[in-house]
């Protein structure tokens, strides 16, 4: 990565190994001259490659020298020049999130908002920026044209479907980390996510242990991976019990979707006496169209969610759920792209981070 002077270069070079620490350099002008990279690295008494990496937010440096170089570069004034440094090493120093779904969705779940804190609480910490992408299908094309064209050096996505087919076109350009283990077929990419099958288990089997036999479940989009892995545990938890799986009814991982889905379960299965819903959102739609009609929460009916998002908390009876780290895994998820933009080969493809049950009324 080469740093691009603001004077002359001829005599730049020279009086960068002449001015002492703590003198302001100047040019033949008469112009403060910018520190450079290898000032900094001077000052802290570290390698320029080691700076560089500081510079980057590269997870592979020691505390210790970052705290040096960081240190050196407050001390120095020195500020990266993101344009002349993009120039040289064909890098824009922006990550694209990339979030294939409806916007109206996106706005509308909170778990979008943990994701996107959680990325961009790491991206702060380095010298990269979030370009955020809110695409539906429909935009594809577009997408492939924007990330094609070198506005980006990696990308994070997050709640993909069977459908997203140029997500393996995307990750051909550049390297690329999913929120969420993927369903698209031939796709290859790291990969960060908590054990949804062991989750959906977990969910079921609380059920169970509180006496639930007629169990059924409200499942998210069956495009997308995490909710078929959350309807295998619920289904394998039941037959390892000897207990019949109750419905499938798909929620859409939406407030209306698990309003209607409830509707749909109470009036085809009224003998329903616990319901696994695979999203707290869903969950928040969902237990209203209960409670009107006259079932107790949770003694006729137990509810279990999925995230712990804020979503469930606004529920009239407050909800057991499935907790998964969603801002962790935002921050899991950045780490790992930055280091493999650093020349990190050594990273997992899969990071499993764990899930907890967390008991509330509802169940």
């Amino acid at each position: 990565m080469t740093h691009v002077p603001s004077v002359d270069p001829a005599s730049d070079q020279r009086e960068s190994h002449a001015a002492p620490f703590g003198v302001r350099r100047v040019g033949r002008d008469g112009s403060r001259v910018a520190p450079t990279l290898e000032a900094v690295a001077a000052r802290a008494g570290v390698s320029r490659a080691t700076v560089s990496r500081v510079v980057n937010g590269s997870p592979k440096v020691h505390p210790d020298s970052a705290q040096a170089v960081q240190k050196a570069i407050d001390e120095l004034g020195y500020v990266p020049n993101r344009a002349a440094r993009s120039l040289a090493s064909q890098q824009s120093h922006a990550i694209a999130l990339v979030v294939p779904e409806d916007i109206t969705r996106f706005l509308g779940d909170v778990y979008f908002a943990m994701i996107v804190k959680g990325v961009n609480d790491r991206l702060e910490q380095s010298d990269y920026v979030l370009s955020l992408m809110v695409a539906s299908q429909a935009p594809e094309g577009k997408l492939l044209r924007y990330l094609a064209g070198g506005a980006v050096d990696g990308v994070v996505v997050v709640s993909h479907h069977t459908s997203n087919h140029s997500l393996r076109q995307i990750g051909n350009l550049m390297p690329m980390v999913f929120g969420g283990r993927s369903a698209i077929p031939g796709l290859d990419a790291y990969v960060v996510d908590v054990n949804n099958v062991a989750g959906g288990a977990t969910a079921t089997q609380h059920l169970i242990d509180r006496g639930c036999r007629n169990i059924a479940t409200i499942s998210g989009p069956l495009s997308m991976q995490s909710s078929l892995d959350r309807v295998e545990g619920w289904r394998r938890t039941l037959h390892e019990a000897d207990l019949r799986p109750g419905p499938v009814i798909d929620g859409d991982f939406s407030m209306l979707g698990g309003s209607r889905a409830m509707r749909e379960l109470l009036d085809t299965h009224p003998e329903v006496d616990g319901v696994f819903i695979a999203s707290d959102l869903m969950a928040s739609g969902a237990m209203p169209v209960a409670l009107d009609r006259g079932i107790a929460i949770p003694d006729q009916l137990a509810i279990v969610g999925f995230d712990d998002s804020p979503a469930g908390a606004t529920c009239e009876v407050p909800l057991t759920t499935v907790r998964q780290p969603a801002e962790d895994m935002g921050r899991e998820m950045v780490d790992i792209l930055l280091a493999v933009l650093a020349g990190d080969a050594d990273k997992p493809r899969t990071t499993i981070m764990p899930t907890t049950l967390v008991v509330r009324e509802s169940a």
